[in-house]
């Protein structure tokens, strides 16, 4: 199933997090924003001139608020990653699918079977789980900060699959993201302090920009081809990822209700799937 492509986007998306937390010890939110979009358009534009993609499109309105919403949601993110803890930035940027479902609902007037509000809403109380540090009061803006960002790339995600629904190439989706957050990030990083880049922050910035050009392709194409609600549900899996990820480099350690939070998302996405593939109206 076409859908299965976000466990690897997720994967890959957990990667990059990984990198980002390590590489905001040497350079800004802005600086991190910056080379990433810029690693991801060279590699981009190589892509599409070897596969012969023109670069002009018909759907100019949508690859906008595509770029624009998942440039303020990279962002956010970003900055909620040097805030927090990396399990509980990704958890709060993995509302996404929630907010989602509700775009959906509200711009297309889809409705939904209980059985998949009950699929996503088991996902919601995994997530609300695995929150396992308290919001201090030095917390608080960064939670909010992650809680824009699952907003904001709720609202690009929709937009990737208006795009998949017009026959958007995906490829062309990936470049025009990368390209408006290159443009952007370029003009507010002259507002920071540039660092030196030396070789072990010059690796951590390939790892930001490789590893998230690959999530948005694996990523576009879920949204593209599968099934938008199921990709959404199997993009929590970027939750576990993360949290494994946060006990080998942190050694952060899971309680009981971390992993019984990370069970219940695994079984949100399985749950969703199920329902979504029960469905005979609906093509992979």
């Amino acid at each position: 199933m076409q859908s299965l492509w976000m466990i690897a986007a997720s994967f890959l998306f957990a990667c990059m997090g990984v990198c980002v937390k390590f590489a905001a010890e040497f350079f800004s939110t802005a600086e991190i924003v910056f080379y990433r979009s810029l690693i991801a358009l060279l590699l981009m534009l190589l892509l599409v001139r070897t596969r012969h993609i023109p670069v002009a499109t018909p759907h100019w309105r949508f690859q906008l608020w595509r770029s624009i919403s998942g440039f303020v949601s990279l962002m956010l993110y970003f900055y909620a990653l040097s805030m927090l803890p990396l399990a509980t930035a990704v958890t709060l940027a993995y509302t996404s699918p929630l907010f989602l479902t509700l775009y959906l609902c509200w711009f297309r007037s889809e409705r939904l079977r209980p059985a998949m509000f009950g699929a996503l809403g088991l996902g919601f109380v995994g997530v609300v789980l695995l929150l396992r540090p308290t919001f201090h009061a030095e917390q608080l803006l960064g939670g909010l900060i992650g809680l824009g960002s699952g907003m904001m790339a709720g609202l690009a995600y929709y937009n990737v699959k208006e795009l998949g629904e017009r026959g958007e190439v995906e490829e062309r989706t990936v470049f025009y993201f990368s390209l408006v957050s290159a443009v952007i990030s370029g003009i507010w990083m002259t507002l920071f302090d540039f660092h030196r880049i030396n070789v072990q922050g010059g690796l951590l910035l390939l790892g930001v920009g490789g590893f998230g050009t690959l999530a948005q392709l694996a990523m576009t194409r879920a949204y593209n081809r599968g099934r938008t609600l199921m990709a959404a549900s199997l993009a929590y899996s970027t939750v576990i990822f993360a949290s494994l990820f946060g006990m080998l480099f942190w050694h952060e350690t899971l309680s009981f209700g971390a992993w019984l939070a990370i069970a219940l998302i695994v079984a949100s996405g399985v749950a969703a799937s199920l329902f979504s593939r029960a469905n005979p109206a609906e093509q992979d």
